[in-house]
């Protein structure tokens, strides 16, 4: 690929230093969230939402919890317009919430923009003019004085228009496609248009940084943003904003950075759509913060709700992997994670820790209301003997003796990888089942009595064979399994050491059951059989007929 060689760096580093950023480790606090969807979103989408689904839209925004919306560009179409005076007329806005209309730097446009919001309690004027290098000599064809008057005239008429409007206005400037503009440039923009909305404590301005396109490096984003925010007039009265698009893939970096750097607000998307490569991902950045212990101030404890409701009103697609709101990013079927979160999970649930420390899982799944039992670990070939253990104690309430665990970790691979297929839950349980329960292919024990005498106890079996014929016989030991397993030694003639057993109430599902487990020892081999019942004793009894059947199958 020798085509690199047309490539050069479309982006500017500030003349002055700028690194205080790299002095720090995390936000402390979240900060202002504008969600673009039903504009910057919208405009990406192969089929632009209805009147009806942005309306949807614009619902679940505010059940999450924002309070910046930018609702469209109302100049633009008829739906957009629409839009708009469907919210303001119906009132249905929040008296906490601000919606934001973007416009052009152009007379006409700015006009149609505020006929739209007359009405609106409170609403953000975003206004725009590009200011690259790329733009300004390709697009525009004038020079940066030419370029710097648009910015000015459409601040003036905004200013102008403003005051015929009633409700809270907040003025907002963008000096699109920044990231390709000299900061010393970018920043002679912003400031003469700051000269002219001069912001103060009650009025509020916000000069938006937008990555229209990221041409560098996260670092070098941050040193232009700390340039711009050491550098603009007014910066008490100043809300510092980006808006970063993920064309190189680090969105989420560079809006991470870049609040690092001295920003206060954050421009993106619902699980990063958008033109292009999409916006920066809020999600992501939110739950990043959560994840580190602060609140970010949204709420996504239903992120499947979030998600279906987004996929069917965008008919758009959040990959398996998408970080928090995919399908598999909290699930494990490496056989080693498996085991390590088996473990991380028990001395969580043990209390050993205050905080959130399971290996693998960087956040709690349930606090986005995922589920253990399907979500976090999944069963397939690569999957190993914790893995299934845990499943099966967390679907069905079945705890795997430790020294049974590797041998049922290596059936239900075998299965796995035989069917070339992800194992459920229920398919779990029944290779469970049928190897260690369900085996009656020599003999099945329908009945047994006890009786004391002296310090043994005497047990009277029923043995039915393959052929449905019964035979009683006796045993006697010093317990009831005992007894049984020496009636059964003399039957069948065989020998063996009854290596293990344990059992246990099921904490799933009917908890009047009892499973128990019994391991036998026959020429050096373990073998383990269980047994299932109301009737611990019977469960105990069955749990040896399945091994010693399966011994004389081996």
């Amino acid at each position: 690929m020798n085509g690199y060689k047309k490539y050069k760096k479309m982006y500017f580093l500030p003349k002055e230093e700028s690194i205080d950023w790299v002095k720090k480790d995390a936000a402390d606090h979240p900060p202002i969230w504008c969600s673009v969807d039903l504009r910057d979103g919208n405009q990406a989408l192969i089929e632009p939402m209805s009147l009806e689904q942005k309306v949807d839209f614009f619902q679940m925004l505010l059940s999450i919890g924002f309070k910046h919306i930018e609702v469209g560009f109302p100049a633009a179409s008829e739906t957009e317009y629409t839009f708009l005076r469907t919210l303001i007329d119906k009132k249905m806005i929040p008296d906490d919430v601000t919606i934001q209309v973007l416009t052009q730097a152009r007379e006409h446009i700015i006009k149609k923009t505020f006929e739209a919001i007359d009405g609106a309690p409170n609403v953000i004027v975003h206004v725009y003019n590009s200011t690259s290098v790329a733009q300004r000599e390709q697009v525009f064809k004038k020079s940066k004085e030419e370029i710097l008057k648009i910015a000015t005239d459409g601040a003036t008429l905004v200013n102008e228009l403003a005051k015929d409007i009633k409700g809270n206005i907040t003025f907002q400037y963008s000096p699109e496609s920044f990231t390709g503009t000299e900061p010393e440039y970018a920043l002679e923009v912003c400031n003469a248009v700051l000269d002219i909305w001069k912001p103060c404590p009650e009025r509020k301005i916000i000069i938006n940084l937008p990555a229209t396109v990221q041409h560098s490096m996260p670092h070098v984003f941050a040193e232009q943003v700390e340039f711009m925010s050491k550098n603009l007039k007014y910066r008490e009265n100043v809300i510092l904003s980006l808006h970063p698009h993920n064309d190189r893939g680090t969105g989420v970096a560079d809006a991470e950075l870049g609040l690092l750097a001295g920003a206060d607000r954050i421009e993106g998307t619902l699980f990063g759509n958008g033109e292009r490569t999409g916006n920066v991902d809020i999600v992501t950045l939110a739950m990043n913060m959560y994840a580190l212990g602060v609140d970010p101030g949204l709420d996504f404890h239903n992120i499947q709700e979030i998600r279906e409701t987004y996929e069917r009103l965008t008919n758009m697609h959040v990959g398996v992997r998408h970080p928090y709101g995919g399908d598999l990013v909290f699930t494990a079927f490496s056989g080693s994670h498996q085991d390590a979160i088996s473990k991380g999970m028990a001395w969580h649930n043990e209390g050993k820790d205050d905080y959130w420390t399971v290996p693998y899982l960087p956040i709690d799944p349930a606090d986005l209301g995922r589920t253990y039992d399907s979500d976090v670990i999944r069963i397939n070939s690569q999957s190993g003997k914790g893995g299934v253990s845990y499943v099966l104690k967390h679907a069905f309430g079945i705890s795997i003796p430790d020294h049974m665990q590797e041998e049922l970790g290596y059936k239900v691979k075998s299965v796995s990888d035989h069917t070339h297929s992800e194992l459920s839950p229920e398919e779990i349980f029944k290779v469970f089942k049928e190897t260690y329960c369900d085996v009656e292919s020599s003999f099945s024990i329908p009945e047994c009595h006890f009786d004391q005498v002296g310090d043994a106890i005497k047990a009277n079996v029923s043995i039915k064979d393959a052929s449905g014929n019964v035979t009683v016989t006796s045993g006697l030991g010093n317990g009831r399994l005992d007894a049984v397993s020496i009636a059964l030694k003399q039957h069948f003639d065989i020998t063996y050491e009854l290596t293990e057993y344990t059992e246990h109430a099921l904490t799933r599902g009917s908890s009047s059951l009892a499973v128990a487990y019994v391991a036998i020892t026959v020429k050096g081999k373990l073998i383990w059989g269980v047994g299932m019942n109301a009737d611990i004793i019977k469960a105990s009894i069955a749990a040896l007929t399945a091994a010693i059947n399966r011994a004389q199958l081996a």
